[in-house]
């Protein structure tokens, strides 16, 4: 708590002349080093707690009023909460348990991003802090294994939400880690892959203009950017992005795949070292390829020849320089199609 400032009672008195005219005396404590003095108070509290120890459960843990395993419960921790540590006693810590999902934002302090804080104890065993010994790699390996339980059929409830959150606690614990920028990239992709689910089941998803449909929330992926500039992580991050631009339904006109398949090669231009260039490259091609179909229903045989030639240009291009990776395979298959004259849009090629 912070230390009680006790002043005279006349000490922030407006009007120090009494009717009299003569003056007063000064203040015993003038309203300037009042305010220096509240200013220091609120600094010194906002450093101590920007230094406090925190931490995460790698496992649920139960919250409960007393060191004791026979006290009362408060609440329950999951993995991936973020705990501020307030002191220890054996095999138990007491900490503020913070009850949210990691914010979207770092500056986001609005009313529901606060969610619920439980003060109580807690087995020390599943806790790793910002100063356990490989506290990042014991973290991250629990997030990995959290994904991979989300990934089984029958696997543990909220599992996603678990990795999400451990994921995120790797860039948020230890910040200057190898591992912060892939944990809070593969924290940004838990977060669309949900989000893309919820957009996708609307009726909206079918709306041609991306406008016109449901966004997904786009700030994790742009925190990575932010925050890991120049990385493979922003490249992903910024690969990701493009979904939010892409058309519902094309409707079967050709302004949404041209769009489209310049915007992909747009990022694989920009991001040639991307892991995710090849797949930019493919879905540019293929965009390309469904245009010759399109052009023909438009009549416009030359812009038909053209994106064919393009498409070819393109499929080859992922042979040639990402021979490796699984999109040369499909690259091939895309060629064959093209000179073979199968449809790769509309019902023939469904």
């Amino acid at each position: 708590m912070p230390p009680v400032v006790k002043y005279a009672a006349n000490s922030l008195s407006r009007n120090t002349w009494p009717a009299s005219g003569v003056r007063r005396s000064s203040p015993a404590f003038p309203l300037r080093e009042f305010a220096i003095l509240l200013l220091a108070v609120f600094f010194s509290a906002s450093a101590a707690f920007a230094q406090a120890l925190r931490g995460t459960l790698v496992h649920e843990e139960t919250i409960r009023v007393s060191p004791s395993s026979d006290a009362a419960k408060l609440g329950t921790a999951q993995r991936g909460h973020e705990l501020i540590i307030i002191d220890t006693s054996r095999d138990w810590t007491h900490v503020e348990a913070i009850l949210r999902e990691p914010r979207k934002d770092e500056d986001e302090e609005d009313e529901e991003s606060q969610g619920k804080t439980i003060t109580g104890w807690v087995l020390t065993k599943g806790l790793i802090n910002m100063n356990t010994p490989n506290g990042d790699k014991i973290v991250f390996g629990e997030a990995v294994n959290s994904e991979d339980e989300a990934s089984r059929r029958r696997g543990r409830r909220d599992a996603a939400q678990d990795a999400m959150r451990l994921y995120y606690r790797v860039y948020d614990l230890f910040p200057a880690s190898p591992l912060a920028g892939e944990g809070l990239y593969r924290a940004a992709d838990i977060r669309w892959q949900m989000d893309r689910s919820d957009v996708m089941t609307r009726p909206s998803a079918r709306e041609r203009d991306a406008y016109m449909r449901g966004q997904i929330d786009e700030q994790w992926m742009k925190l990575v950017n932010k925050k890991f500039p120049g990385t493979k992580w922003a490249d992903l991050a910024a690969f990701h992005l493009l979904e939010n631009k892409l058309c519902g339904d094309w409707q079967a006109a050709s302004k949404c795949p041209e769009k489209e398949a310049d915007m992909y090669e747009k990022y694989a231009k920009e991001h040639e070292q991307s892991s995710a260039a090849p797949e930019a490259l493919y879905a540019a091609a293929w965009r390309h390829s469904a245009l010759i179909e399109i052009y023909k229903t438009e009549a416009n045989q030359k812009k038909s020849e053209a994106a064919k030639a393009r498409a070819l240009d393109l499929a080859q291009r992922i042979v040639g320089q990402y021979s490796q990776s699984q999109w040369a395979l499909r690259a091939q298959t895309l060629v064959y199609y093209i000179q073979q004259g199968v449809p790769t849009f509309g019902n023939a090629g469904d």
